[in-house]
């Protein structure tokens, strides 16, 4: 398929093509590159402070007391991030980012200074301890508060291409100050590299400032000082699974600052011995600016492309797959081959600190912020703040005591040539818990992303029957709506119908009339049960006069049908004219069911009055007893008059009752009753009632297409509701054959049925490779509407002189159709998910994909990112996402879901390939929607591009009265002969737009 759009093959420049190799959008570019700058900006000042730092207290105090570093940098980092929450509830957000950077580097600058000025070395000492302290609370608070403005001004999908180019910055900082920090340290002193890092960090805290202001809408106006009403009644549904999540991202991030941190001692232990002051600085510059490098090049090229191939959670456990075993293991195996044993280990150490830089500030950076995402927007920022900046500062601290635990210990009772691999061993057991806490944390990702969605549904399979009946029998019992009492009854008869009995029974007594009511149909539904007699007689105790007929006769009812052998004697008494007509007509149809010939003579004369009865309540009283009966013959004499009864009651009780006695010949009368909407709801329960008995007229008249639509609809979900597996059966076979608006009938009536099955997946119906088929049929479909709104911007090219104003907004009106059918094919995709995975997940997703809002398609997407696991998953989410036309159809062409034409050839003109394409869509004709065909036929009448004559005699069958409509138009136009001989065929249409037209053509002929 060629993609023939002159603008869309063209060169789009090194900017697009750059864009492409990052994985960037333009709508991006310009957010991305600021944060980039301020990142980079700060990160080189801290970076050359820090390896300032590092030399000056490894001179000072040596390798073996960084662990103090560790526990004093706890307490600090503490404090700090206590401190950074405690602000962003007393200021704006944006006050607070912006203002945190330039406080803590005057701290670290007045440090220096003070420093330079005084030469007692024990204070000398102590300001040292404190610059190289103060440097680590500066990294976590620019880390944390990078991570908190990337989470603010992009969304969920955004942050998976965004933040490995701005956490890039980093690594660009390692590069320039790496390589700048050993030729700043020959032309000065340590304390001037420091007091330059700090002018650097204000330059890049400036950077920022400027961002936050010109995207200040992206930011919070107010402090987050207590959460509204209606956000807080949010946050007590999210609040276990939210702190579940919550604990464990805390401690994935503790794990990976403890794995670091032994590493970043075992290294800095190493190379304490192997180099001095100079020549440490020398080397860490040197060893960064490689790293950087190589970091660089993984995150603008490989980061964002492996995570949203592979996903967040695989690409952060690769950080403990690769250090914690990969190279420990290389490093031991190694060390058995005695020449090459010193060096081993110093070389194995650098490598694995190689590694955790690479791994850490690639993969895992990039994918931290994200791990945030499912978290509420107003709670995010400071659960972040705390979460992240608490489990960093604790996690050091505690590293700092085990490792002075593990050197008192490997000291006292570890040989000299194995204390080294004791830190080894620690490293592989944190490794290991990494991976373990990753596992948990990805298993609650999308759920709680689901449920941040505010969206669930109850069924059989996740509501637990005994809690449930419980809660039930306190909601009845206790002072409260009725409506919802009511519902809770509806409910428990959908869930546990044969249950119910055994609940509602023993509340009978206690239950207001319209509750008996309700509940002794529910106990009727499930069947007479002789068990729970004892409960429904004391209803029959009061006099009926005093006492709700319909309580009454339900009652009656229930416990003539419970009992094996009735006294039907007691039954005559009720047919006396004093008592209700309702308990009447239940007495004489429980007679006719049961009784001797007498009582069935009295029974049917009682019957055939009531329902002569002019008073309509006495008619509808006397149908709804009638569906009791067994023997109808007497009275089916009065079902067609009743069918034409004035009163509406009269009517539905009349279809209720022909379903309920299988009276077949009136079974098309059910049927008819699904044209109107007063009838509407009775047939389709009517019918739900017959089960396989209506469902082959069902199928017939759903698959009619020249029946109404909103009829055919209504015929596929009474078919689902039917349940039976001969339906389900039906709606299977259906599936693959059928197209457009039927297919998503189907598809809904599937879900439906899933819905309310216990086991929501169809492992046992249709298999994956079957689904996927007709994902791809669908994806295929999009491509050629793809190529044909694409095609369809040549037109401005066309010369058609005065029709060309004409054409052209035709041609609007014809790609707004093209969009609307793109509507619902993804529609259908959505549905066809939901048959292999938790509709909830995918309706969660869908009501996001919705939304306007670009952060809520993100959330959307990202539901569906981790809960499909087809093949064409990426293929799903790139047209589901808002792309292009052009952009998606390219995708579809990269990936052999569409084929690519041959260009046409240099003498081809565009209306050329117009009329080819409009020619294809119209064969495409029963995919389209019915507005999107006509609008082909009145596109192809005003370029005057010839249509074949079998599309033409298939349009003209078509049901749509409009679409024959254009059919006739461009027939007029394009054929005057054949128009006038079919003509005569055409003036019986039923539809009166296009009767009216045959009419004008035919006056217009002089036929008429």
């Amino acid at each position: 398929m060629e993609l023939k759009n002159q603008g869309f093959n063209a060169n789009r420049g090194f900017l697009s093509r750059l864009l492409q190799w990052v994985n960037l959008r333009p709508e991006e570019v310009e957010r991305t590159w600021m944060m980039f700058a301020f990142y980079t900006t700060v990160a080189v000042g801290l970076r050359w402070a820090e390896d300032s730092t590092v030399a000056l207290f490894l001179d000072q105090y040596g390798a073996g007391q960084l662990p103090w570093i560790y526990i004093a940098s706890a307490a600090l980092g503490a404090g700090l991030v206590g401190l950074f929450s405690w602000l962003q509830r007393i200021f704006p957000l944006r006050w607070v980012i912006v203002g945190i950077v330039p406080c803590m580097i005057v701290p670290l600058f007045l440090l220096v200074l003070l420093r330079w000025g005084i030469s007692i070395p024990s204070v000398s000492m102590i300001i040292i301890f404190l610059l190289r302290l103060w440097v680590d609370a500066c990294y976590v608070v620019t880390d944390l508060n990078a991570s908190i403005v990337a989470n603010q001004l992009f969304n969920i999908r955004e942050i998976k291409r965004t933040y490995p180019l701005v956490s890039s910055g980093l690594l660009v900082a390692d590069v320039i100050s790496g390589f700048s920090l050993p030729w700043l340290v020959k032309i000065m002193s340590l304390n001037q590299v420091i007091i330059m890092a700090c002018l650097v960090v204000l330059c890049g805290s400036v950077i920022l400032f400027l961002l936050t202001y010109k995207y200040r809408g992206a930011f919070p106006s107010k402090p987050q000082r207590d959460i509204p009403e209606e956000q807080g009644s949010r946050h007590r549904r999210l609040q276990t699974p939210l702190k579940r999540y919550v604990w464990y991202l805390f401690i994935f991030v503790a794990l990976l600052q403890v794995m670091g941190l032994l590493i970043d001692f075992q290294y800095l232990r190493e190379l304490n011995s192997n180099f001095g002051n100079q020549d440490l600085a020398s080397f860490l510059g040197l060893f960064g600016g490689i790293v950087g490098v190589c970091e660089l090049f993984t995150q603008w090229f490989v980061s964002s492309r492996l995570i949203e191939k592979i996903g967040v959670f695989s690409t952060a456990a690769l950080l403990p797959i690769t250090v914690g075993f990969l190279l420990p293991s290389a490093i031991a195996l190694l060390s058995f081959f005695p020449a090459i044993q010193a060096q081993t280990v110093f070389w194995g150490l650098v490598s694995l600190k190689f590694c955790d830089e690479l791994l850490r500030y690639t993969f895992v950076v990039s994918s931290g912020p994200v791990l945030y995402q499912p978290i509420p927007e107003e709670i995010r920022s400071w659960i972040q703040t705390l979460s992240g900046g608490t489990a960093e500062a604790i996690s050091s601290g505690l590293t700092g005591i085990a490792i002075f635990i593990t050197l008192f210990f490997v000291e006292q009772y570890v040989p000299t040539s194995l204390q080294k691999w004791v830190f080894v061993g620690e490293t592989v057991i944190i490794a290991a818990s990494c991976l373990k806490v990753v596992w948990e944390l990805r298993s609650r990702y999308v759920d709680l992303l689901v449920l941040s969605a505010e969206r669930g549904e109850v069924s059989a399979a996740t509501v637990g029957l005994r809690v449930f009946q419980q809660g039930v029998v306190k909601a009845l019992v206790e002072t409260g709506n009725a409506a919802d009492k009511g519902a809770c009854v509806e409910l428990l008869a959908q869930i546990d119908l044969q249950g119910a009995a055994q609940v509602l029974a023993p509340l009978l007594g206690q239950l207001p009339p319209d509750l008996q009511s309700k509940s002794l149909e529910v106990m009727l539904l499930a069947g007479a049960n002789p068990a729970y007699t004892n409960a429904v007689s004391p209803l029959l105790e009061q006099s009926p006069e005093a006492f709700e007929p319909e309580v009454f006769a339900l009652a009656l009812r229930y416990i003539w049908l419970a009992d094996p052998n009735p006294d039907l004697s007691l039954l005559e008494k009720y047919l006396h004219p004093q008592h209700h007509s309702l308990i009447r007509a239940t007495a004489a149809a429980l007679l006719l069911r049961q009784g001797t010939t007498q009582q069935r003579i009295a029974a049917t004369d009682t019957m055939r009055g009531m329902l002569t009865h002019p008073q309509e309540q006495e008619r509808i009283n006397a149908v709804k007893a009638f569906r009791e009966s067994v023997d109808l013959q007497e009275l089916q004499i009065y079902i067609p008059n009743l069918l034409k009864d004035q009163s509406l009651r009269v009517r539905c009780a009349v279809l209720e009752m022909i379903a309920a006695t299988r009276l077949e010949e009136y079974y098309p009368t059910l049927l008819a009753a699904l044209y109107y909407k007063s009838t509407r709801t009775t047939a389709i329960r009517s019918l739900v009632r017959l089960e396989n008995e209506g469902l082959h007229l069902l199928l017939q008249l759903a698959t009619n297409i020249y029946k109404p639509e909103v009829v055919r609809m209504h015929a596929w979900r009474t078919i689902a509701q039917i349940g039976t597996v001969e339906a389900q059966e039906s709606l299977w076979l259906n599936l693959d054959t059928s197209w457009g608006s039927t297919r998503e009938y189907i598809l809904r009536s599937l879900i439906k049925i899933l819905q309310q099955s216990e086991n929501n997946h169809v492992g046992d119906k249709l298999d994956e490779t079957r689904i996927e088929a007709l994902i791809k049929e669908e994806v295929r479909f999009l491509g050629e509407i793809y190529a044909a709104y694409i095609d369809l911007e040549m037109i401005n090219s066309l010369d058609h002189h005065h029709s060309h104003e004409r054409l052209i907004a035709i041609g609007e009106l014809l790609q707004t159709a093209l969009l609307e059918v793109e509507i619902d094919v993804k529609d259908r995709l959505l549905l066809l998910l939901k048959l292999l995975y938790s509709p909830a997940k995918i309706q969660a997703a869908s009501l996001n994909l919705q939304s306007e809002s670009v952060v809520s398609l993100s959330r959307g997407l990202e539901i569906l990112d981790h809960t499909v696991k087809l093949a064409s998953k990426s293929i799903l989410l790139h047209i589901l996402d808002r792309r292009s036309p052009y952009e998606k159809l390219q995708y579809l062409i990269d990936n052999g879901i569409v084929e690519r034409e041959k260009r046409p050839g240099i003498n081809e003109q565009e209306s050329t390939i117009i009329a080819n394409r409009l020619r294809k869509l119209i064969m495409l004709g029963n995919l389209l929607s019915d507005w999107c065909l006509a609008c082909c036929f009145h596109f192809a009448q005003a370029a005057h591009i010839r249509v074949s004559s079998d599309e033409i005699v298939a349009t003209l069958r078509h049901p749509t009265g409009f679409v024959r409509e254009a059919a006739i138009s461009y027939l007029s136009v394009v054929s005057g002969q054949v128009i006038q001989e079919i003509l005569p065929y055409l003036k019986t249409d039923p539809h009166p737009l296009v009767a009216a037209q045959v009419q004008e053509l035919m006056k217009k002929s002089g036929r008429c």
